[in-house]
Protein backbone atom coordinates (compact mmCIF):
# COMPACT_ATOMS: atom_id res chain seq x y z
CA UNK A 1 0.00 0.00 0.00
CA UNK A 2 1.13 3.81 -1.06
CA UNK A 3 0.85 6.11 1.66
CA UNK A 4 0.14 9.48 -0.73
CA UNK A 5 -1.53 11.41 2.10
CA UNK A 6 1.44 13.64 1.92
CA UNK A 7 4.12 12.33 4.97
CA UNK A 8 7.40 14.26 5.00
CA UNK A 9 10.14 11.98 3.20
CA UNK A 10 12.09 9.79 5.60
CA UNK A 11 15.01 11.65 6.85
CA UNK A 12 18.31 12.09 4.73
CA UNK A 13 21.97 11.38 6.63
CA UNK A 14 23.88 14.71 6.60
CA UNK A 15 25.65 16.03 3.52
CA UNK A 16 29.59 15.83 4.58
CA UNK A 17 31.86 18.63 3.48
CA UNK A 18 33.20 18.82 0.59
CA UNK A 19 36.63 19.84 0.29
CA UNK A 20 37.59 23.28 -1.43
CA UNK A 21 39.06 22.56 -4.89
CA UNK A 22 42.69 24.45 -5.41
CA UNK A 23 41.82 26.35 -8.50
CA UNK A 24 44.70 28.94 -9.95
CA UNK A 25 43.07 32.13 -8.70
CA UNK A 26 43.23 30.29 -4.47
CA UNK A 27 45.52 32.39 -3.00
CA UNK A 28 48.63 31.36 -0.56
CA UNK A 29 51.09 32.76 1.45
CA UNK A 30 54.73 32.28 0.26
CA UNK A 31 57.79 33.09 2.36
CA UNK A 32 60.67 34.74 0.80
CA UNK A 33 64.15 34.22 2.70
CA UNK A 34 67.05 36.54 1.86
CA UNK A 35 71.05 35.40 1.53
CA UNK A 36 70.89 36.60 5.42
CA UNK A 37 67.68 35.42 6.96
CA UNK A 38 65.34 37.56 6.74
CA UNK A 39 61.87 36.42 5.57
CA UNK A 40 59.32 38.15 3.93
CA UNK A 41 55.96 36.91 3.54
CA UNK A 42 53.70 37.42 0.47
CA UNK A 43 49.81 36.48 -0.67
CA UNK A 44 49.82 35.60 -3.99
CA UNK A 45 47.32 33.54 -6.11
CA UNK A 46 48.89 30.26 -7.62
CA UNK A 47 47.97 31.89 -11.14
CA UNK A 48 50.81 35.23 -10.73
CA UNK A 49 53.73 34.59 -12.41
CA UNK A 50 56.37 34.74 -10.51
CA UNK A 51 58.23 37.76 -11.87
CA UNK A 52 55.76 39.34 -10.40
CA UNK A 53 56.82 38.16 -6.59
CA UNK A 54 60.18 38.99 -7.46
CA UNK A 55 59.41 42.76 -8.68
CA UNK A 56 57.25 43.08 -5.51
CA UNK A 57 60.00 41.72 -3.21
CA UNK A 58 62.69 43.87 -4.57
CA UNK A 59 60.57 47.02 -4.27
CA UNK A 60 60.00 46.01 -0.41
CA UNK A 61 63.81 45.48 0.16
CA UNK A 62 64.89 48.27 -2.42
CA UNK A 63 66.67 46.42 -4.50
CA UNK A 64 67.36 46.33 -8.36
CA UNK A 65 65.04 43.63 -9.87
CA UNK A 66 67.83 42.98 -11.95
CA UNK A 67 70.04 41.47 -8.87
CA UNK A 68 67.96 39.12 -7.09
CA UNK A 69 67.01 35.61 -8.48
CA UNK A 70 64.62 33.33 -6.56
CA UNK A 71 65.07 29.90 -5.94
CA UNK A 72 62.98 26.82 -5.32
CA UNK A 73 64.34 23.52 -3.96
CA UNK A 74 67.41 24.35 -5.56
CA UNK A 75 66.29 25.36 -8.63
CA UNK A 76 66.26 28.44 -10.33
CA UNK A 77 62.44 29.96 -11.04
CA UNK A 78 61.70 31.73 -13.96
CA UNK A 79 59.22 35.05 -14.35
CA UNK A 80 57.23 33.58 -16.13
CA UNK A 81 56.50 30.40 -14.04
CA UNK A 82 53.53 30.57 -11.30
CA UNK A 83 52.94 28.82 -8.27
CA UNK A 84 50.51 26.33 -9.89
CA UNK A 85 53.36 25.48 -12.00
CA UNK A 86 55.77 24.71 -9.56
CA UNK A 87 53.03 23.34 -7.28
CA UNK A 88 53.94 25.43 -4.49
CA UNK A 89 51.69 25.08 -1.64
CA UNK A 90 50.45 27.36 1.27
CA UNK A 91 53.40 28.62 3.44
CA UNK A 92 56.46 27.05 1.04
CA UNK A 93 59.47 29.40 1.31
CA UNK A 94 61.72 30.27 -1.98
CA UNK A 95 64.90 31.32 -1.16
CA UNK A 96 65.98 35.24 -2.48
CA UNK A 97 69.66 34.74 -4.13
CA UNK A 98 71.82 38.02 -5.09
CA UNK A 99 73.08 37.53 -9.11
CA UNK A 100 76.36 36.70 -9.37
CA UNK A 101 78.54 38.14 -12.43
CA UNK A 102 81.42 36.77 -13.51
CA UNK A 103 83.36 34.16 -10.93
CA UNK A 104 85.72 32.47 -13.55
CA UNK A 105 88.81 31.29 -12.89
CA UNK A 106 92.00 33.00 -14.21
CA UNK A 107 95.09 30.97 -14.42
Amino acid sequence: MSDAGGSPPPPQPPAEAKPVAQDGNAPINIKLTSPNGDEIYFKIKKSTKLGKLCAAYAERVGADVATIRLVYEGVRVTAEQTALELELEDGDSIDVMLEQVGGGVYV
